[in-house]
């Protein structure tokens, strides 16, 4: 127990605010492996499919499915399904959620989802290349329709290998750029995009 001065204050103990010092950095060590491992990630983004919202080689904090509650049309997600890509993640924009419906028309570009032309001012160029998938296209219920923001250099809902997506296999929302990756052809990072997505 610390001793009392005559003065009445108490005196330290040798070597207490180290002890401090080393509680308080495990005590944050272990949140952070806990936020990460229960609540967060960060995953990269490989591909240009995102392009310009996303570029190769970004940084994203991505919530847990958990955590993130529903699901919605301009969500930007990571997505996982086994007969897709060799199962490896991938990021890509919710373009419509169980019950609705998605057509597009590939002369115009134009992708519309119940009828409503979408408003996209996120992709690269308009929707002209069709990957397989019969439109008009109704999402199952549970399932999320995506698309990459490059509209023609993206493997997407519209490859018949992925289709729909059940929720489940979402493994979380982006909601924050941590780190720029590289411009394409110019091999610096731009700074200012990084925030919220």
């Amino acid at each position: 127990m610390p001793e009392e001065k005559k003065d009445g204050k108490k005196q330290e103990q040798p070597g207490r605010g180290l002890y401090d010092w080393a509680q308080a950095l495990v005590c944050s060590v272990l949140a952070a492996v806990v936020l990460f491992a229960f609540g967060a990630r960060v995953v990269g983004v490989s591909g240009g499919s995102m392009r310009e919202t996303l570029q190769n080689g970004d940084l994203l904090l991505v919530v847990n499915r958990a955590l993130c509650g529903e699901f919605e049309r301009g969500d930007v997600v990571i997505a996982a399904k086994a007969e897709f890509e060799s199962g490896e993640p991938i990021v890509k924009r919710i373009i419509a959620t169980g019950g609705e419906t998605v057509d597009i028309d590939f002369d115009s570009g134009v992708v519309y989802v119940d009828g409503q032309a979408l408003e996209e001012p996120y992709i690269r160029e308009a929707t002209y290349l069709s990957e397989g998938t019969e439109f008009p296209f109704t999402v199952p219920e549970g399932c999320v329709f995506l698309m990459g923001d490059n509209r023609n250099g993206s493997r997407d809902s519209r490859a018949p290998e992925l289709g729909a997506v059940d929720e489940r296999c979402l493994i979380g929302r982006a909601v924050f750029l941590l780190l720029p990756g590289e411009t394409e052809g110019l091999r610096m990072r731009e700074w200012s995009r990084v925030g919220t997505l």
